[in-house]
């Protein structure tokens, strides 16, 4: 197959509730009183909170294969067959000698807009938190009391993180039909669903905005 071109999709990725895609833990507790697992991810360069790419593709893998009922026992589709776009996009799971090799999606890392970083950079300033620290119980049925708190670290509803992915498009890939694959997923992730950990418990609904697409050919790229 040859590769021929890539289409660029961009766009923002607006927090309309808090949001929390998890850290490494360690070092990043926030004055001792968050828990070392529930802290957010940040870029160790800067400090600043960011999406990885991992977390939007797992996502929207997720979505489209329950969609789809392409998922088995749990674990990603691995059929591998031409027909199926969730392997031919995302790659079959553990499956190298998949016929519709290879993967077609990468899906970068999405960091801070400008004017969000510009916002809490300010926050900071005016000694305002640019986190929301948030702290759940679980609830003991029997006595009505609640037992092992935990507390977490959650970024500020309004932030706004650029986002992109790139879609490889073949010989014999019908590109339209990737991408309107794609896009359905970030519709249902945001109207159906969230990004991040417990979306059940109002975490992480996202508005995708200012979709924006870009088609390139290889032949005309150059630095």
């Amino acid at each position: 197959m040859k590769w021929e071109k890539v289409i660029r999709l961009t766009f923002e990725i607006d927090c309309a509730e808090g949001l929390r895609v998890g850290g490494s833990g360690g070092g990043l507790e926030i004055g001792g009183l968050v828990d070392a697992n529930l802290t957010a991810i940040r870029n160790p360069a800067t400090n600043e909170f960011y999406l990885p790419g991992s977390s939007l593709k797992g996502k929207l893998r997720s979505v489209l294969e329950k969609k789809l009922d392409k998922s088995s026992n749990g674990e990603p589709c691995k059929c591998g067959e031409n027909t199926c776009l969730v392997c031919k996009v995302f790659g079959a799971h553990m499956n190298p000698r998949a016929a519709c090799a290879p993967t077609r999606i990468v899906v970068r890392d999405a960091f801070l807009a400008p004017s969000s970083r510009d916002w809490l950079k300010t926050r900071q300033f005016e000694g305002e938190p640019v986190a929301e620290i948030k702290t759940e119980n679980t609830v003991n049925r029997k006595t009505g009391t609640a037992a092992n708190p935990r507390t977490g670290e959650r970024v500020l509803p309004g932030t706004v993180f650029n986002g992109e992915i790139l879609l490889h498009v073949y010989s014999g890939d019908d590109g339209d039909e990737m991408l309107k694959f794609v896009r359905n997923g970030l519709g249902v992730i945001q109207a159906g669903s969230s990004l991040g950990a417990s979306g059940s418990r109002g975490y992480g609904k996202v508005l995708f905005k200012n979709v924006r697409e870009e088609v390139l050919q290889l032949d005309q790229l150059t630095v």
